[in-house]
């Protein structure tokens, strides 16, 4: 299927899914609740599953190809250290612009929220930081696998890339076996890509329809700043990036990636839209596929800048309704504790939630005023994971434009 003609169908996938969500918030639960669980949450996970199905096996199979194809250590380890200050300066950057949107737009004040009767909210518990990197070697790679161990999968396939690397022509069949593995996995991919569509209106309307409107209407203000935060970003920061560092068009870039955008959206799932964010970004925006196979995958893993500026926009949010304001040196706490937690929670389910009670624990405001955003936590979640993407797409943009200009100098 031609990919603007799958985009165009996923698009109005979307459009009629909020409509038809947005219908439902007005039907009784005796109606909603029966379809959601039979019609609409079943069509949208198997959706998902059907990606997640992939993205073990592409990851492993990508990043070993990506590292064999950079070749020399020296060259990976040069893209390793630009990639992680990349995603852990945008990060920073994101939580700044999140934090200041929050001061000057003040949601928790623009209405009165009950937090009398919240019930306690526990997020679970994330690893501390350095146990987190302790473990990125795996004890067992097939276990790693089997549990989706991110980390650990990236870990072991950059081993793998670099024996393949060494040893050359002596692994040559080993290597092809991993070439003719990449595609079947793409061509699974556009196949599976034909039940987006489905999926993708089956997700925004259980979404809608689940929050309510009564809740989005309430928490309006919030929303508003979180998707400021998010749209900010990604015009400037993203575009700044693209056009200083990598010397492209950002309108192109933007345009370029808008498919796997819309995948994002639908999903809320940075692992579960990889596999269509490396086909469009080698496609679409030409990135090589060498530095996309490494760098999306370890984007998918740590880089969180839509989620680090719904934490800055929630702890502000949450500080006003509990009106316990917050010092100077909360806020530099915040940027700190919530950068460095991108990494420290990779591969945590509900990363973003357990990320921002880490940050609300680091500045004594109360864990319960999480289950105020919960709500329409969901909506906001298909939002930032599109931006989310996009900031490792950058990167991949900006590395392989780099590498083409050095190519053509020498």
């Amino acid at each position: 299927m031609d990919s603007k003609k799958l985009t165009r169908r996923i698009l109005i996938a979307l459009i009629a899914g909020a409509i038809v969500g947005m219908a439902l918030t007005f039907a009784p639960e005796s109606f909603f609740g029966p379809l959601d669980k039979y019609v609409l949450d079943p069509v949208g996970q198997i959706f998902i599953n059907l990606i997640m199905m992939l993205v073990v096996p592409l990851v492993f199979v990508s990043i070993v190809l990506g590292t064999a194809g950079l070749g020399e250590p020296a060259k990976l380890g040069k893209i390793g250290v630009f990639t992680v200050t990349f995603f852990l300066t945008t990060t920073a950057i994101a939580i700044t612009l999140g934090l200041a949107l929050a001061y000057l737009i003040k949601p928790g004040t623009a209405g009165i929220f009950d937090t009398s009767n919240l019930d306690g909210y526990d997020p679970g518990k994330a690893p501390p930081i350095m146990e987190t990197i302790i473990n990125i070697i795996p004890e067992n790679p097939i276990a790693a696998m089997s549990s989706g161990e991110m980390l650990q999968i990236i870990a072991f396939a950059v081993f793998i890339g670099i024996a393949l690397a060494y040893l050359n022509d002596k692994t040559k069949g080993i290597f092809n076996l991993f070439e003719q593995a990449n595609e079947i996995l793409n061509w699974l991919i556009m196949l599976i890509m034909r039940f987006a569509p489905y999926g993708a209106f089956a997700l925004i309307a259980s979404a809608i329809g689940g929050a309510g409107l009564d809740a989005i209407g309430s928490m309006l203000s919030y929303m508003l700043t979180v998707i400021a935060g998010l749209i900010l970003h990604a015009l400037i920061i993203y575009s700044l990036a693209i056009w200083l560092l990598g010397r492209g068009n950002p309108i192109k870039f933007f345009k370029g990636f808008f498919p796997a955008m819309t995948v994002g959206f639908s999903t809320s799932s940075s692992n579960a839209t990889l596999p269509v964010a490396m086909k469009t970004a080698q496609e679409n925006l030409g990135v090589k596929k060498e530095i996309s196979s490494f760098v999306q995958p370890l984007g998918a893993t740590i880089n969180m800048d839509g989620t680090a500026i719904m934490q800055a926009v929630a702890t502000v949010f949450i500080s006003q309704v509990y009106d316990l304001p917050l010092t100077m040196v909360d806020l530099l706490m915040v940027v700190l504790v919530a950068t460095l937690a991108s990494i420290g929670t990779a591969g945590v389910p509900g990363v973003g939630l357990i990320m921002l009670a880490m940050v609300l624990k680091q500045v004594g405001l109360p864990v319960e005023g999480i289950a105020l955003i919960i709500g329409i936590d969901r909506i906001l979640d298909m939002l930032r994971t599109s931006l989310n993407i996009s900031g490792d797409a950058a990167c991949a943009y900006i590395l392989s434009e780099r590498e083409k200009r050095k190519e053509k100098k020498a």
